[in-house]
């Protein structure tokens, strides 16, 4: 009798979990299919944590990396100089947001294409880049694709210098590791764009999209990314002690959500940095594989919106998914006013950010341009919030008797 109760113990428990994984939340799975992530000591390579690293997926805006190290090579060539003008084509003008809304016959100076590609993550500016160096979108992408063979991100292709959606240009957190590795080592000398915060393009000020390396400790760069088919990506670098490693971040069901991965994942990586790093991914797979349960399931408790499309992994996107650039199509936003110029929208957004304080650490100023009848309009905007964020932003501004509204996702 006892071994017959023993086997039914086993089989009840068998069945419960059965039932558990049945049952489990589509979101948690869908974020577990997409995860990957990387660290690495920035020295030698060595891996420090690493979940599913050579897992291939859509790098997204990740992309801009590889064209930001064609360029610096072409720098250090002598082939450009940070005053060069690049002339904009039809092509250039055409690619989705987010750009900089450059006219064809437009011209723009190698330091403004840098700093727009790693605040703005502009898509316009990226195919400027190519045709410079590459006379075409497509050369220049086989020149990336060439590059990365060199690099050793042997399981990389480049079909454009973006990373807007194109089934056909996939990489792992791995090659992108190694990537971010060989351009510290290869450009040091250019690297401090990545930690830019905040450039002036024709007057009006652009914030990075970066918003880990605004809060997290010793963090000096380097690219966020995201389309639908990818989910949330990023690449980021920090030191500490004199010590620099680099984590890669694949397929996070929000910007936020990715984030915290990230800084929790860097934190990791530190303090196995400093017990000595002899250990190999393989290992490491096994033994963190309770940690990402675990992240996982605390994004399956996070807010979430009716009709959100980043779990789907499909390039069939609606266009308001691709145009949200590295932006998270899910924030939650407060608006402040309408003012008729870009200007004085930005300083409204801006002193509200200095009422709310603390608040605002996961937030971003945000201009948006809109049309009231036949007047042009520009909304001012704080944006990154989750809902209960964004509210309490509100109602601390409304005692302030400051105007503000709350902004969904889908406005």
């Amino acid at each position: 009798m006892p071994l017959l109760r023993h086997i039914t113990g086993l089989v009840g428990r068998a069945l419960m979990l059965m039932t558990i994984l049945v049952l489990a939340p589509h979101t948690a799975h869908a974020r577990d299919d997409r995860y990957a992530s990387i660290v690495v000591d920035a020295d030698n390579g060595n891996v420090l944590y690493a979940v599913n690293p050579d897992r291939r997926s859509y790098p997204a805006s990740l992309t801009k990396v590889m064209t930001l190290y064609l360029l610096f090579d072409a720098l250090e060539q002598g082939k450009l100089t940070l005053n060069s003008r690049m002339p904009v084509s039809a092509h250039a003008t055409r690619q989705s947001p987010s750009k900089l809304n450059l006219k064809v016959g437009d011209r723009i100076d190698v330091e403004d294409a840098v700093l727009s590609l790693v605040t703005k993550s502009a898509n316009d500016v990226a195919v400027v880049v190519a045709e410079a160096i590459g006379g075409s979108e497509d050369d220049f992408a086989e020149m990336m694709t060439r590059k990365a063979r060199q690099l050793g991100m042997n399981s990389t292709t480049y079909r454009n210098a973006s990373g807007l959606p194109d089934m056909g240009q996939i990489s792992t957190p791995r090659d992108q590791a190694t990537l971010a590795r060989a351009l510290v080592r290869h450009h040091g000398r250019y690297y401090h764009y990545f930690s830019t915060r905040q450039f002036n393009w024709q007057g009006q000020p652009i914030s990075t999209h970066n918003r880990l390396m605004l809060r997290y400790q010793g963090a000096d760069g380097i690219k966020t990314g995201y389309i639908n088919a990818s989910g949330f990506n990023l690449i980021a670098s920090a030191k500490r002690d004199g010590k620099r490693i680099v984590g890669v971040v694949f397929g996070g069901n929000t910007a936020g959500w990715r984030d915290n991965n990230m800084a929790q994942i860097l934190d990791k990586g530190f303090a196995r940095l400093g017990r000595g790093a002899e250990m190999r991914s393989a290992a490491i797979e096994e033994e963190d594989r309770a940690d990402l349960d675990k992240l996982i399931a605390s994004a399956a408790s996070e807010p979430t919106n009716k009709g959100s499309n980043t779990a789907r992994a499909s390039f069939k996107a609606p266009a308001a998914d691709q145009d949200v650039g590295d932006a998270d199509p899910d924030s939650w936003g407060i608006q402040v006013g309408a003012f008729g110029d870009y200007k004085t929208s930005h300083k409204a957004a801006s002193t509200a950010a200095k009422k709310l304080g603390a608040l605002v650490s996961v937030a971003t100023v945000d201009v948006a341009k809109a049309k009231s009848g036949k007047q042009v309009v520009y909304r001012s905007r704080l944006t990154g919030f989750t809902e209960d964020q964004a509210r309490a932003a509100c109602k601390r501004l409304t005692k302030a008797k400051q105007a503000c509204k709350v902004v969904q996702p889908t406005a």
